[in-house]
């Protein structure tokens, strides 16, 4: 956020958002973000009022149905129109509900068919950004607009960085998205792109489907090759033109220093650090770790000094494949950095080469967290769980706007597609599949949607083994909420829990918010409605969400309630709870049974929390998982010190 302004939440790979490939998008040279709507395909509201819609292009079978623009209040957007001219908004609305294609590619890389999350759902975009952010007082324009046109879902991938959030009663995210929820609207916000560090997650009212990023199946590997044919795994993407053979001379940044310059500085290819003489012709290896600079700052270093190549060794955002164009870079971890070290060291004359990037299928594992991802706790309140849900936000193909640029490789026209990852490329798919939910079950409101895309989350990969973090530690639901979105069983959950305007209500109340103040974000408080007397911030643990966050703090005990709704196929029915409880924690559920017949689809539980523990160290973790012979309802938890 830039003052009253906030940012897009997109890990770029490419410079046309004003990032480098190691941060996160800063947002401030953006000329376009769009909160993007998803109206289902049978929907009677899938259509926009014609007032002040631009259409961006003839409408094919009435996907894209319409599009708004917001002026910017102090005059600084002098490019007043819906189009999208950077990019960022094509992907994401590809991403969530573009039609199905054929020979799909960035320059043969991920090539096959694609579509989005919600491939029959219509489309409006509203653009409520500028060169120099995005402000309030478009947002809530956009929301105001989007309810009027009677949408269904709206996806914002944008937000505020973790040090600048802006106050829920000034958030025009958080108020937008209550105003939307009222009236029955799904609103999918990116949880941020400022992880690993915790309580950084952002867009994490409990109103909110907050969406972490995770990885694909797929990776794109720009390998080593050292002389004797030894191959190093390394990770990028970049239209290498060097030779596949090992003929090209391999130097360390260490051994390469100015007489100036110090032995950190020249190992980690610094600015002024390295000898053009020792460099030039020859592949260089770097040490990025603990570095301030990017791999591309680094690039420009290499390439200025008359080297073919680099080598970077990184484990931050090892996950992500960065862009390099067509000169020859990778990265690799700290231990194959260890083995090309110690070749160099014992060859008289080191020679490797760089292959370009080629797709990797099933890899593996897979998910994961990438370190970008924001991590909860929520700073808004720890007895809410945050993030919510976790979906694909690395290396995501998807439709791009051709447009003429430096990122393009030489020789090439520039690609109706790109790879690019952040929490903005997860929110679509989330979307999307909220949409899909939604066209499924008409009647269904916000919070039994997310419901149903939370408790149908699964938290292993495709190892069959707990989905862990870039780092490799196993995740939390701090880092992926209730898990990774699963498609098909999303949409028979078998149970949901329903949270609704009442709940939210008392929720900022709970918080310390007076009825004046929750006045000014809510538009419908009913005229009898007061703050509870015994309002405190221990009560949000029992509002009915599908997770469980609960304040441990000195007590031995606590107990939460939860209700849910069966919505399953059979009236009669049975369910039947496993717990995941962490050592030290007792989780007794009352009733033990759920028995619900045609006059009972809605049922009350109550867990009850109990340790012996005199406090408690660390955060702890586990799940509640309801199943009967066809559905499993899991509610992950928290217990917070």
């Amino acid at each position: 956020m830039q003052g009253n302004k906030l940012l897009l939440h997109i890990f770029t790979l490419f410079v046309f958002l004003g990032a480098t490939s190691s941060s996160p998008e800063n947002g401030s040279n953006s000329k376009q973000v769009y909160i993007v709507y998803m109206g289902a395909a049978d929907s009677s509201n899938a259509s926009l009022r014609n007032d002040h819609a631009q259409l961006l292009n003839a409408v094919i079978r009435r996907k894209l149905i319409g599009a708004r623009f917001y002026t910017d209040p102090n005059g600084e957007d002098g490019d007043n129109t819906p189009r999208d001219s950077l990019g960022h908004g094509t992907h994401v609305a590809s991403t969530a509900v573009g039609a199905a294609v054929t020979n799909a590619s960035y320059y043969g890389l991920a090539a096959g068919s694609a579509k989005g999350g919600s491939p029959e759902s219509r489309l409006a975009v509203y653009r409520v950004c500028s060169n120099f952010g995005c402000s309030g007082s478009a947002i809530l324009g956009a929301f105001d607009d989007a309810i009027a046109d009677g949408v269904d879902v709206l996806s914002l991938s944008l937000g505020a960085s973790p040090g600048f959030r802006p106050d829920l009663t000034s958030d025009p995210i958080a108020i937008g998205a209550f105003h939307a929820v009222e009236r029955g609207i799904v609103v999918a916000c990116s949880a941020g792109n400022d992880g690993p560090s915790s309580n950084t997650v952002v867009n994490d009212a409990p109103w909110i489907l907050t969406v972490a990023a995770s990885t694909i199946d797929r990776d794109f590997q720009s390998d080593v090759v050292l002389g004797g044919n030894k191959t190093i795994k390394g990770r990028a993407i970049n239209f290498s033109p060097l030779s596949n053979s090992a003929q090209y001379p391999l130097v360390y940044g260490e051994s390469s220093k100015t007489n100036e310059s110090s032995l950190t500085e020249a190992r980690q290819c610094h600015p002024d650090s390295l000898d053009a003489s020792k460099v030039k012709g020859k592949i260089v290896l770097c040490d990025g770790r603990n570095d301030e600079y990017s791999t591309s700052e680094i690039i420009d270093t290499v390439k200025t000094l008359g080297g073919i190549g680099l080598v970077h060794i990184t484990d931050s955002n090892g996950a992500i494949a960065s862009y390099y164009g067509d000169f020859p870079a990778t990265v690799i971890s700290s231990k194959d950095g260890a083995t090309i070290l110690q070749y160099i060291n014992s060859s008289n004359n080191p020679a490797a080469t760089i292959l370009p990037t080629t797709t990797v299928l099933d890899y593996k594992p897979a998910p994961l967290v990438p370190d970008f991802s924001s991590r909860g706790p929520s700073s808004l309140s720890s007895n809410i769980l945050k993030p919510d849900i976790a979906a694909p936000g690395v290396n995501i193909l998807a439709a791009w706007i051709e447009s003429s640029s430096d990122e393009v490789p030489k020789g090439r026209k520039p690609s109706q597609y790109n790879i690019i990852s952040g929490t903005s490329m997860a929110c679509p798919h989330v979307s999307g599949l909220a949409s899909t939910v939604k066209a499924r079950n008409p009647s269904w409101g916000p919070s039994a949607i997310k419901s149903a895309i939370m408790t149908s989350a699964i938290q292993s990969d495709n190892t069959k083994t707990a989905i862990t973090t870039d780092s490799g530690s196993v995740a939390t639901p701090y880092d992926y909420g209730a898990g990774e979105m699963t498609t098909s069983e999303s949409l028979q959950p078998g149970l949901i829990y329903e949270t609704d305007t009442i709940d939210y209500l008392n929720f900022l109340c709970y918080i310390g918010l007076d009825i004046a103040t929750v006045k000014v974000i809510s538009r419908t408080v009913p005229d009898n409605f007061n703050c509870p007397k015994d309002s405190s911030s221990d009560l949000v643990s029992n509002i009915n969400y599908p997770s469980i966050a609960v304040n441990f703090t000195g007590k031995g005990t606590v107990s939460v309630s939860r209700t849910v709704t069966n919505v399953g196929e059979e009236d009669e029915t049975v369910y039947s709870p496993v717990v995941e409880a962490p050592s030290g924690v007792k989780v007794t559920l009352t009733p033990n049974k759920l028995q619900f017949t045609k006059s009972s689809k809605k049922l009350s539980y109550k867990v009850i929390f109990s340790t012996t523990l005199t406090s408690l160290k660390e955060d702890l973790f586990g799940s509640i998982t309801w199943s009967n012979a066809k559905y499993m309802v899991r509610s992950p938890f928290v217990l917070t010190k």
